[in-house]
């Protein structure tokens, strides 16, 4: 868009006559800085330089002058200065004090005057009293002729210079209209302003807060890091459970085999009963309570494996919490990256009102300037500039509406963040509760372990106690029965190695007499290992005996 120029020469006639004095009528508008040393020249057309003048005057303004308004003003070119007449164009150029063009007039020409005393034929109607249908016929000189049309012209210059004055006042109040207009706009700018600096400062919170939701969501990361190394420390338990498992079961097949053996012992032992009747009575009452505690043990192990069941279950639970927690992580990592757009989206929008804002604003001033010029020329225009003061109040409208749904969307924006960080510190409250009770599961089964060993020294001193009184009561003839001792001792060995492993210390303590009440409890098919001590039961009270 080109610029405006500062001042305007006015009435620029064609052409100029060298005899008399030449005025330069011009209108400095508010934006020129006028100086005493501006100036105006005649040039001629297509000149480079300012100092191809012909001649020059200083550029006069009116008394009581203020900078920054608009003004009339004429300068005067005396005869004995002027240019010769010729063929050649002229044109006005007006100076500053920086010397730049500020303004070029149409081309001019200077040429000698005519003579006046050519004679002008004129028609003059007759009046209807004299009866006569004919025209009359005046003769006048051409300088008398042009007198009249100059005082014609005169009356019309008159005439347009009060109907300039009635527009000059119109276009005063036009300006003051427009200066409370402006006034008035540039309240409601520095509102606007007032209003964009709060939402970039509600803008820079909701960022706070993002950052802080984001540090929320690394903890949650860490907890749940926390949670999957304990989980594997659960499954590496779990294995070493499943172990031992399997070296119990190996120890009870030993057993099985240990008792076949005793078996065959207790047939080739038929002709030595008769001999130690009373002493396998003793032993017999022995052999029942390592039967039952033998029973008990069983029993520990189907509730070790009942509790490994619950163990597994406990970690399928705790791969169900950790797929959730991963599914949340996912929506809070959608839900954070949404949020991150609507962010863009807002900064998009407020750059694109701040781009409307300079494009009106330019507008407004191209259009102010446009409305001074037309206000000049011609009062008609004052309809246009009514009009655009209504498109005005109908984009600060518009620009009201987009305010409120901004408002809207921050308030939205607000809602979804205060949501998020509930359920971030619902998830977090949910997570030291689960951990709280992984603790006090630990402190349980710490409290087990240490019953178990107190009760595992118990069954050590009495697995102890019965190989020393069999040795004792054997014949120094029998070879088997040493054997026998011998195998038991292994066997207590065995069992003792067996009872001692890590997997006993994840039971709680029974005491004895509840593993006797555990042993009355047993079902019908673990009576099978009860057969030996039942039959030497009844060779004692045979009547061989």
């Amino acid at each position: 868009m080109e610029k405006q120029p500062t001042v305007v020469f006015r009435n620029v006639g064609q052409v100029y006559f060298p005899q008399s004095r030449v005025e330069c009528h011009y209108s400095l508008t508010s934006d020129h800085r006028w100086s005493s040393t501006d100036w105006i020249g005649i040039f001629e057309v297509g000149c480079t330089s300012r100092k191809q003048y012909h001649t020059y005057t200083w550029a006069l303004v009116p008394e009581g002058y203020t900078e920054g308004t608009s003004v009339n003003c004429c300068a005067l070119f005396h005869a004995s200065y002027l240019p010769r007449p010729s063929a050649v164009e002229y044109q006005f150029i007006y100076v500053d004090k920086m010397g730049k063009v500020c303004a070029r007039s149409r081309p001019f020409t200077f040429r000698a005057p005519k003579p006046l005393e050519e004679l002008e034929t004129l028609k003059e109607e007759q009046d209807e009293e004299d009866g006569e249908d004919g025209d009359l016929l005046l003769v006048i000189t051409k300088a008398q002729l042009l007198q009249s049309q100059l005082d014609e012209s005169l009356k019309k210059q008159a005439d347009i210079n009060r109907s300039l004055d009635v527009a000059k006042e119109e276009a005063e109040k036009q300006k003051e209209d427009n200066r409370k207009a402006r006034v008035a706009w540039e309240l409601e700018r520095e509102a606007m302003k007032k209003e964009i600096s709060e939402l970039r400062a509600n803008m820079k919170h909701n960022c706070e807060i993002l950052k802080n939701i984001e540090g929320n969501h690394m903890n949650v990361k860490y907890s749940q890091e926390n949670l999957t190394s304990e989980l594997s420390k659960l499954m590496t338990e779990k294995d070493e459970s499943e172990q031992r498992i399997k070296e119990l079961e190996e120890d009870i097949k030993i057993l099985s085999d240990r008792e076949k053996e005793e078996k065959s012992e207790l047939e080739r032992m038929k002709e030595r009963v008769k001999k130690m009747s009373s002493q396998m009575k003793h032993d017999e009452e022995k052999r029942k309570c390592l039967q039952l505690e033998y029973e008990a043990a069983l029993v520990e192990v189907r509730a070790l494996q009942d509790r490994l069941e619950a163990s597994e279950h406990v970690a399928e639970g705790l791969r169900r919490e950790l797929r959730e927690l991963g599914i949340r992580q996912g929506h809070t990592n959608t839900e954070l990256h949404q949020a991150r757009l609507q962010v863009a989206q807002l900064t998009l929008q407020l750059s694109e009102e701040n781009l409307v804002l300079r494009e009106e604003r330019a507008n407004w001033t191209l259009e102010r300037e446009a409305y001074k010029h037309a206000a000049e020329t011609d009062a008609n225009k004052l309809q246009d500039l009514s009009c655009e003061v209504q498109r005005k109040e109908e984009w600060l409208q518009e620009e009201r509406m987009e305010r409120e749904k901004l408002e809207v969307e921050l308030g939205r924006e607000r809602d979804c963040t205060r949501v998020l960080q509930s359920d971030s510190k619902r998830e977090l409250q949910e997570l030291k509760a689960s951990l709280r009770m992984a603790q006090k599961e630990r402190e349980e089964q710490q409290a087990e372990k240490q019953g178990l060993l107190i009760y595992i020294r118990q069954l050590e001193q009495r697995l102890e106690v019965v190989p020393g009184t069999e040795s004792k009561d054997d014949i120094s003839t029998s070879i088997s029965p040493g054997s026998s001792s011998e195998d038991e001792e292994n066997g207590s060995s065995a069992s003792s190695r067996s009872i001692l492993s890590p997997l006993f210390l994840s039971t709680p303590l029974e005491p004895p007499h509840r593993a006797e009440t555990l042993a009355a409890e047993t079902p019908v098919s673990d009576t099978q290992h009860l057969l030996p001590l039942s039959f030497c039961s009844d060779l004692v009270e045979s009547p061989m005996w």
